[in-house]
């Protein structure tokens, strides 16, 4: 079975890639040939990757699926949430996006957070979303260099490490994304 990723981002398609059973063989938008800018302009994350899925499917008219992420932090009123990518600016730089997180988060003794992914599936014609969510916190300086994004300040519950000084596997088992993409391939297995 094929199945379009709609992103750009080398990381999460590497990410996503390593968790996908091998009956599932994953097409990102290099694969064919794209190098479009998908717009994201909805105020949801679930919005936003319905907004993704749609687009590919009108223009590749694939079996498509698309996420988006949000870190959502209890003392910022749940912010960056949906802005998390460009939350210190549209250059969607992380070590701004970190410095911005920590800098707003300063003098604050909560840092309960949690991440969020929602993934929006076009599968024969039918649309159907999957949602994954891990909580924990936000540490007070970044540690770690694996992973991407927030994964150097974020430590899940019931680990005392962050999500960047875990391997890629470690952190799939788990993470928002890996639950998410769980729910999907269970979805897949039992309706294909």
């Amino acid at each position: 079975m094929k199945l379009l990723f709609a992103s750009q981002n080398q990381h999460k398609i590497e990410e996503i890639r390593a968790m996908l059973p091998g009956h599932i063989e994953l097409i990102s938008l290099s694969d064919i040939g794209s190098d479009d800018d998908i717009p994201e302009t909805a105020d949801t994350l679930e919005g936003n990757a319905i907004l993704k899925a749609n687009f590919v499917s009108e223009k590749y008219n694939p079996d498509c699926f698309a996420d988006d992420t949000g870190l959502e932090v209890e003392a910022l009123n749940n912010a960056p949430g949906v802005y998390s990518a460009r939350y210190a600016g549209e250059q969607k730089n992380a070590s701004d996006n970190i410095k911005k997180l920590l800098s707003e988060l300063d003098g604050k003794p909560n840092r309960s957070a949690q991440f969020k992914t929602v993934i929006a599936l076009n599968l024969n014609g039918n649309q159907h979303l999957f949602e994954g969510i891990v909580r924990g916190k936000i540490t007070y300086e970044p540690i770690g260099n694996k992973g991407f994004g927030y994964d150097p300040v974020f430590i899940p519950e019931g680990y005392d490490r962050t999500f960047a000084q875990m391997e890629m596997y470690e952190k799939a088992k788990m993470s928002h994304r890996g639950r998410a993409l769980g729910k999907l391939i269970d979805f897949l297995n039992s309706n294909t």
